[in-house]
């Protein structure tokens, strides 16, 4: 009898410590929000699409919209990352006296200047001039292939395929496709056989011959 009360006791013991590290846990949990401006000018113009993460996990994060506006979930003495390409990255450490499980700020961020490499200006007084001296330029064979070679149909698919998309394209692409998805929101999207264009390069297709077997040579 004395095992199954020592037994009992104990698993009170550690169920109430469990249940008070829970509460403890969820109790350093906070609401993090705010806006995201640009502190460069006076302006203080929002800053859409800015990286919003928790430095010490990688999983935790979020990005501002348009308005600059973000909201994410961190704990009590982390340290929240912003950035952003063309500006500075700023780091942000949540109190860790808040007694309030929401937080509000307003971030200020500032451009990061960099220096552009050399650029030559030809003295050409107009378009014209430049017309004519551009005509008249002398293009060795070396330059032309080398020109060929860099808009060549392979080169560009593989540039387009191996080059990472920015933060606008990733946001544009994303906007189009929910734009794609809330056009038929609540209805059965239209099939190809009821599309006129479909059945039009159909019919020219059938005259072309496109679907007669090839002889072989």
């Amino acid at each position: 009898m004395w095992k199954y009360l020592v037994l009992g006791i104990s698993l009170l013991c550690f169920f109430q410590q469990d249940a008070i590290a829970q509460k403890s846990e969820q109790d350093s949990l906070v609401q993090l929000s705010g806006l995201v401006l640009d502190g460069t000018t006076k302006e203080l113009l929002p800053i859409p699409y800015t990286n919003v993460y928790v430095q010490e996990e990688t999983k935790r994060g979020d990005y501002t919209d348009f308005k600059g506006y973000f909201t994410l979930v961190a704990k009590k003495g982390e340290t929240v990352v912003f950035s952003t390409i063309g500006y500075k990255t700023v780091e942000f450490v949540v109190p860790d006296t808040l007694k309030d499980n929401r937080y509000s700020i307003v971030q200020l961020m500032t451009a990061d200047t960099f220096n552009l490499p050399e650029t030559v200006v030809f003295p050409w007084p107009s378009r014209e001039h430049f017309k004519i001296e551009f005509l008249a330029m002398d293009v060795t064979q070396e330059l032309q292939q080398r020109a060929a070679e860099n808009v060549a149909e392979d080169v560009l698919a593989r540039g387009r395929k191996t080059v990472i998309r920015d933060g606008n394209e990733n946001a544009d692409y994303y906007l189009r496709q929910q734009a794609s998805n809330y056009y038929h929101y609540g209805q059965v999207p239209p099939m190809n056989i009821f599309n006129p264009v479909s059945w039009g390069k159909f019919v020219k297709a059938w005259k072309n011959g496109d679907f007669k077997k090839k002889k072989k040579k």
